[in-house]
């Protein structure tokens, strides 16, 4: 019995999936009355057990333990004549210490649980079909080099720090598409490259770094949103939503905020810090090191107890302010971030910036700060 698909590094490959498969379907003869059984990818390690589909989608994930080669703890009851094959090296040719780490990125945005004590039961090992079709596609760009026998850049951080870069010196639209358009030129016939700024931003919008638009009223009475969002009038004052032939007067940029806050719990590195307010902080008379030491935090608790005992809910804080875009003091507009800030962290996460949360981005004519109430 071949297994040595075990110690294959490509998860994406045929040969690995089809051993996924080989395992799940020895595994079904044992499953107890509730189809649990053992898992043993890399992170449960056979000590957790999981559904069937849950073991198949941590191992296609996770791995398979490189030791387990005897499925003894699956009722394997003698010890089959295995082949090992020759040794197959441990990471992919394009996978680097970068691309781990973007990995490590993307299955802590896939939600995949993780042992974080009281909290793994707001975690789910199934996602719907299409968003964990998405996920998909982007592990097989973080596993695909951006060219044949590249070394370095795996599709995905390429386009990530190329985006980094384009933010962090403000390049136009313009230059960073002829920038693309070189690159792909440059770069060895096939190469992954994106050719046009679109797909790039699709691509990161799959990563989850998109955005929404919503229509605003012209005299910002009103949102286009939930039950207004199919209205042609605003249902205030009556005026147009669109100047013409389906353009609004104004859209708002909405940043949705629920997956971020799913993040913050399906993520080992943040989990636990969600839960410090309540699990680590050290309570002392007189002193205040963090607004669950204030009365308001206190006041708080007292009229919504049940709200308030359960350690993961989430607590906020926000923030906005005006500012002219590119610096122009003469221009008759001016945009305001709405920002939120989660307090359950403790203090030196809750005020670093990446942390921040960008809720909205609103365009306000003529300064009129009165009006972001609507939003």
């Amino acid at each position: 019995m071949d297994r040595s698909w075990i110690s294959n590094p490509d998860r994406l490959s045929g040969e690995y999936e089809n051993g996924v498969r080989e395992f799940v379907t020895f595994v079904r003869g044992s499953l107890d009355v509730q189809g649990l059984t053992k898992c043993p990818c890399n992170r449960c390690m056979n000590r957790e057990v999981h559904h069937i589909d849950s073991v198949r989608y941590h191992l296609l994930i996770y791995g398979f333990l490189k030791d387990y080669i005897h499925w003894t703890e699956h009722g394997e009851q003698s010890n089959p004549q295995v082949l090992l094959g020759s040794p197959i090296q441990d990471t992919p040719p394009c996978m680097n210490e970068q691309d781990e780490e973007m990995g490590e990125a993307l299955r802590d945005a896939a939600g995949h649980a993780y042992d974080i004590g009281s909290s793994s039961d707001l975690l789910s090992d199934m996602r719907p079909p299409a968003e964990q079709a998405r996920y998909d596609k982007l592990f097989e760009e973080l596993h695909n080099p951006l060219y044949d026998d590249c070394m370095k850049f795996s599709a995905l951080t390429f386009i990530v720090k190329l985006m980094n870069v384009k933010v962090l010196y403000k390049w136009s639209d313009r230059s960073f598409v002829a920038l693309l358009k070189l690159l792909h030129e440059a770069l060895p016939v096939g190469n992954r490259c994106p050719r046009t700024y679109y797909e790039t931003r699709k691509m990161l919008c799959d990563v989850g770094l998109g955005y929404e638009h919503i229509d605003v009223c012209k005299h910002d009475c009103t949102l286009f949103y939930n039950e207004h969002k199919d209205d042609d009038v605003c249902p205030i004052c009556g005026v147009s939503r669109y100047v013409r032939k389906k353009i609004p007067h104004k859209r708002l940029r909405y940043f949705p905020i629920t997956p971020r806050l799913k993040r913050l719990y399906s993520s080992k590195h943040t989990a636990r810090a969600m839960r410090w307010h309540k699990e680590q902080r050290l309570e002392e008379d007189g002193k205040l090191r963090h607004p669950a030491d204030g009365e308001a935090w206190k006041k708080f608790d007292s009229l919504y107890p049940e709200f308030a005992g359960d350690p993961r809910s989430v607590r906020m804080g926000l923030a906005s302010d005006g500012f002219n875009p590119f610096s122009h003091m003469s221009t008759s507009y001016s945009m305001w971030p709405v920002i939120l800030i989660p307090y359950n962290l403790p203090p030196w996460l809750t005020m670093h910036r990446s942390n921040y949360l960008l809720s909205l981005l609103i365009l306000v004519r003529n300064h009129r700060v009165k009006i972001l109430m609507c939003f």
